[in-house]
């Protein structure tokens, strides 16, 4: 699939361009878990083909930077989470619960109210779009089902066992046709299994592995501890994660540089591999290549060469796309200082 050591990708999202989306609306909030339509400038009848040029952009700038594995952006999306969790069955849609975020402060999220199903294909199209504009590998995220779980409330079930397992079997329909769409790699979010480490010990590697069941080639879940744009003060640990090495998926995807994270807890994981987070999302500087080879250096104190992958620390979707850009290339730069250390 890769054809070199440390190839580089993005987590997932790349700024949207500001005459596309409300960037005052869209950083006045966080991370919309309901539908947030206000914040495309565009008009519903023009949206999709105005999303699809944005995308080709966010295509152009990965490729000008030498990203070799490449995302769609996220273009289409008001959040990671809302598109796909709000076009699901059994949800009501126009009258959204408040449960508390992780900062503990409440926000609307989508009410389940009858069976948990998946409609019709949801990002379908953008893996299509995506396929016929690279012939580079590209890969896809979705929301995981853990994640989509606790930011839900549940009015049907009444178990929390239950309510993951039907979300998972409606991402795991998902990814089959992102995968027959041309999906190279799919990424699935869980934020909330780092936020919510007893209920992830008890629910979590069974809530991957529901949704990767039968899915073929490299899949990667990524864990984090929130936007940058958001949580300024990351903690320096992960409550949850050595317990993922029992997960099905390939990669496991960390953020490190805000957060200074120890890669020695790498090693915790002797199965996985894994997108390294290179890139501090918390700060517009943009890094040197050399910081990022230190980066990367540290990890390759503790894993081997060809179980890394350069990555952001997380979505990119609030920086100013110059100072994105800039990190994108300093990230392939730093990949390429150290990829030719090791020969």
């Amino acid at each position: 699939m890769f054809d070199k050591l440390i190839p580089t990708t993005l987590v997932g999202s790349y700024p949207q361009p500001s005459w596309l989306v409300d960037k005052e609306k869209l950083l006045g909030e966080g991370p919309p878990r309901v539908r947030m339509r206000e914040v495309w400038k565009i008009a519903a009848d023009m949206l999709d083909e105005a999303q699809d040029d944005a995308t080709l952009t966010a295509i152009h700038d990965q490729e000008r930077a030498g990203i070799d594995i490449l995302s769609d952006g996220e273009i289409r999306r008001e959040s990671y989470f809302n598109r796909f969790a709000n076009a699901l069955a059994g949800i009501d849609l126009d009258n959204p619960a408040l449960v508390p975020n992780r900062r503990n402060v409440m926000i609307p999220v989508p009410r389940v109210v009858g069976e948990i199903k998946r409609k019709h294909p949801v990002q379908v199209h953008d893996v299509a779009y995506l396929r016929a504009h690279t012939n580079k590998p590209i890969k896809i995220t979705i929301p995981g089902a853990f994640t989509m779980a606790k930011l839900a409330q549940d009015e049907f079930y009444h178990d929390t066992k239950a309510l993951i397992s039907a979300y998972a079997k409606a991402v795991n329909a998902e990814i089959r046709d992102l995968k027959a769409a041309g999906a190279d790699v799919i990424q699935i979010d869980e934020p909330y299994m780092q936020a919510n480490p007893e209920e992830a010990d008890k629910y979590g590697v069974d809530a991957i592995n529901q949704v990767l069941d039968g899915i073929d080639g490299p899949t990667v879940v990524h864990l984090c501890f929130g936007y940058a744009y958001v949580v300024k003060e990351k903690p320096v640990g992960y409550t949850f994660l050595p317990q993922l090495d029992a997960c099905r998926a390939d990669y496991i995807s960390v953020e490190a540089a805000q957060p200074n994270l120890d890669p020695a807890i790498l090693a915790e994981l002797p199965s996985k591999k894994f997108l390294f987070g290179v890139l501090n999302l918390g700060t517009n500087d943009v890094e040197t290549p050399e910081l990022v080879a230190e980066r990367l250096r540290g990890a390759l104190k503790y894993v081997a060469p060809d179980r890394l992958v350069a990555a952001p620390d997380c979505g990119m979707k609030y920086l100013p796309r110059d100072v994105a850009f800039g990190k994108l290339k300093a990230m392939v730069d730093g990949a390429a200082i150290v990829r030719a250390e090791l020969g």
